[in-house]
């Protein structure tokens, strides 16, 4: 029993001096708790990446070990090195970018595709160690940041209701609503349905939850066979290290790394603002602990997530949820991370999940993100505008990097029509020649 004690007091004070709990105002129990919590309510990534990534012809389940490999290793430097309680897995958005767009419609392989995910994991790395990171920030106008989540939001649920068969192609209309008499969208809406129910009734882990009930019952009725729980996890060979850097510096690539570079950044910038506010790390001036470790981590990790084969990897707002639960430091991330190790051994039930399971989460998770509309400009049409101009178009055109585009575009063409050029910044107008000149000549 004295050596159990002193084994445990051990461990205790190891934790202590690598993550400060007592100075974060927090203990072991309360940090793995936390750790938990974000993990059960990102762990629909597990099922879900896997799908998209399988849909450009990569191996589902090498797909399934790089996703739980990518989180667990963005994880564990988030709360080694930074020390904050953030989960990061392969992002949503970006991996249906990946899939549809760059690989899907583009015409790109996966391994090119990878090839831009390394760079632009690069440049943001740049970005994070020097004062480039505060000159692009500020430079892109806060209604078009906010515009780009919930483009990408839209862009995610249209993927969502296509692959389930709610929404369908019509050769009159374009699209059409599909038959929800059977089967499979009409699952795909109950699970919708129940995803948001659980929410509002704020039950931890709803989008799992959602994704399994569904699939459960897509088994009691047929619709999907049964291949065990448990098993040695695949192999990652077949995606591993297979990223074409040289294929991805073409020139007609530019506007897809920067695509991804913008909507990583913003996306991890937003995220880790929320997340320090909530888990006081703002001291009383208003400087954030460590926010340029946190920023270097998640850079750092897209890098890693492409040699293993994965889309961007970025921090996870619903980081936030292990916040609540009482998480203030990177032991919540490290715990989040060794779940995400421990998960490779479930293959067989990823991908016993079908799509059908998975929309209802993808439809949820893409009206979340529109809620930054509310934060818009809606006074001022020379901010708006241009904004809405990107949210509608990345879903229209089906891509993240043209939406983007033909809203810079816009932007700098109404500010200077109305004769307030002097408010567009040296960025904007970079990147709005970049993109005029995308269009011009690729």
């Amino acid at each position: 029993m004295d050596r159990t004690q002193g084994n445990t007091d051990r461990a205790s004070s190891l934790l202590e001096r690598i993550f400060k709990l007592s100075v974060h105002g927090t203990t072991t129990a309360t940090e793995l708790l936390a750790g938990t919590t974000t993990f059960v309510t990102m762990a629909y990534i597990i099922f879900v990446n896997p799908q998209m990534m399988a849909s450009t012809g990569m191996d589902p389940g090498a797909s399934f070990v790089a996703t739980c490999l990518a989180a667990a290793l963005a994880c564990f430097i988030m709360g080694f090195y930074a020390n904050w309680p953030v989960g990061l897995a392969p992002g949503m958005g970006l991996n249906a970018f990946f899939t549809y767009t760059v690989v899907g419609d583009m015409g790109y392989s996966w391994q090119v595709a990878l090839g831009a995910v390394f760079l632009a994991g690069v440049l943001f790395v740049i970005m994070s160690v020097t004062r480039l990171r505060a000159w692009m920030l500020e430079s892109i106008p806060t209604d078009m940041r906010i515009a780009m989540g919930c483009g990408v939001g839209l862009f995610i649920g249209f993927i969502g209701l296509k692959t389930s068969g709610i929404i369908v192609a019509n050769p009159a209309t374009i699209l059409s609503l599909g038959d929800l008499s059977q089967p499979k969208p009409m699952l795909a809406a109950m699970g919708f349905v129940l995803i948001s129910a659980l929410s509002v009734r704020q039950i931890p882990g709803a989008i799992m939850l959602g994704v399994m009930v569904i699939t459960g019952i897509g088994l009691f009725t047929g619709l999907v066979e049964y291949q065990g729980l448990v098993s040695a996890p695949p192999s990652l060979a077949p995606i591993f290290m297979q990223l074409d850097i040289a294929g991805a510096l073409d020139v007609a690539m530019v506007s897809i790394i920067i695509a991804i570079l913008f909507v990583n950044l913003f996306d991890t910038a937003g995220t880790l603002l929320g997340v320090a506010s909530r888990a006081n790390l703002i001291d009383d001036e208003g400087n954030i602990q460590n926010i340029d470790r946190a920023l270097k981590a998640d850079s750092s990790s897209s890098v890693a997530g492409a040699f293993l084969g994965c889309a961007p990897v970025t921090s996870y707002v619903e980081s936030a949820a292990g916040v609540a639960a009482g998480g203030r430091t990177g032991l919540t991330a490290v715990t989040v991370g060794i779940l995400f190790l421990l998960a490779v051994f479930f293959a067989p039930l990823a991908g016993m999940v079908p799509a059908f399971a998975t929309a209802g989460a993808l439809v949820y998770v893409a009206l979340l993100m529109l809620a930054g509309m509310r934060d818009l400009d809606w006074d001022d049409a020379t901010e708006l505008i241009p904004a809405l101009i990107t949210i509608v178009m990345i879903p229209l055109s089906f891509s993240i990097a043209n939406g983007i585009a033909l809203g810079f575009i816009s932007y700098v063409g109404i500010k200077s029509l109305v004769g307030r050029y002097k408010e567009v910044s040296a960025g904007a107008w970079f990147l709005a020649a970049i993109f005029l000149a995308k269009f011009s000549f690729l």
